[in-house]
């Protein structure tokens, strides 16, 4: 198999001259870098990626960080994030996590020893704390509020869009609201956030309104059943379209108002309102913040898509 010297012998160029060529770079005469790509082509050389990203110090090559590889909100911001990254020629690897701190920081590491030339962060179960000390190796983007932290991030405004949601609600004479979550309140600040939000806007939620652990359709069909028993139920407000979905699988739109996240498919077919968070925006913006040098935050604004 040819080599990076054997090509320089016979183009007659010097090895220096022959990487140039490899690593497209700018000072190097048509005609040399003519005659050393057809020798290239005669040979069926292919350069080795792993030599070239270590002469360059640029792999061209990101990391995104998710909590779940088949979940809804990872779907749609990886797609954004995805979408980016393709026009500007980046490949992405993905790193499911299931929320164990073990396996992030190890995937931090790698970060660290330069596997990837940036990382996206899209949910964590580590500290800011432990990603902030890692941010000398490489840049590192999250894609949630980092406060004081100096980790640019890129957020939603959910906070703003609970407070409008709830608020809107209560004018509307609802006040029998029950709810669907994800995560415990106690290790998910969206979670945290929309029972805060709820019980300061429509008053003291009971635990009967509420069903934890939602993440998927069948989840949700399991939380219709539970909200199918009981009485005076206006609104049930998910964490999710698919849940959503799932709910409406025993409860009738036509007496209670269902109310998803993220403008998924399922909404749109079946007809129910939804918060769309623009996640994938949110994937767009931090892909390219991978590249600013200074730290910044960006907020994506919420759409209210009404359809009931």
């Amino acid at each position: 198999m040819a080599n990076i010297r054997d090509i320089a012998k016979l183009s007659g160029y010097s090895v220096t001259t022959v990487s140039r060529v490899l690593n497209n770079h700018p000072y190097v005469s048509e005609e040399k870098r003519t005659k050393i790509l057809k020798i290239m082509h005669d040979l069926d050389y292919i350069p080795n990626a792993k030599a070239r990203d270590l002469s360059s110090g640029k792999s061209t090559h990101i990391a995104v960080m998710i909590p779940y590889a088949n979940h809804p909100y990872s779907e749609k911001i990886v797609s954004g994030i995805l979408g980016a990254a393709f026009k500007e020629g980046y490949k992405v690897t993905l790193l499911p996590t299931n929320y164990d701190p073990n396996i992030e920081t190890q995937y931090l590491d790698e970060l660290a020893a330069k596997a990837w030339d940036g990382m996206i962060i899209t949910s964590k179960k580590v500290s800011f704390e432990t990603i902030a000390r890692y941010l000398k190796y490489a840049p590192i983007i999250c894609c949630e509020d980092t406060g004081d932290f100096p980790i640019s991030c890129v957020s939603i405004k959910r906070e703003e869009s609970y407070i409008d949601l709830f608020t809107s609600l209560k004018k509307q004479g609802h006040s029998k609201i029950a709810l669907t979550v994800g995560r415990s309140e106690a290790i998910s600040a969206s979670t945290a956030l929309v029972l805060e939000t709820y019980e300061t806007i429509i008053g003291k939620l009971d635990e009967v309104m509420i069903v934890r652990n939602c993440r998927s359709f069948e989840d949700g069909v399991n939380a219709g059943i539970h909200f199918s028993k009981l009485k005076e139920i206006d609104v049930i407000v998910t964490n999710g379209d698919d849940v959503a979905a799932g709910v409406l699988q025993h409860i009738d739109q036509e007496n209670v108002q269902i109310i998803g996240e993220e403008n998924l498919l399922s909404s749109q077919l079946l007809g129910f309102s939804t918060i769309d968070h623009h996640l994938d925006q949110c994937g767009a913006a931090a892909f390219h913040l991978l590249f600013e040098k200074s730290n910044q935050s960006i907020a994506i604004p919420y759409t209210f898509i009404q359809r009931k």
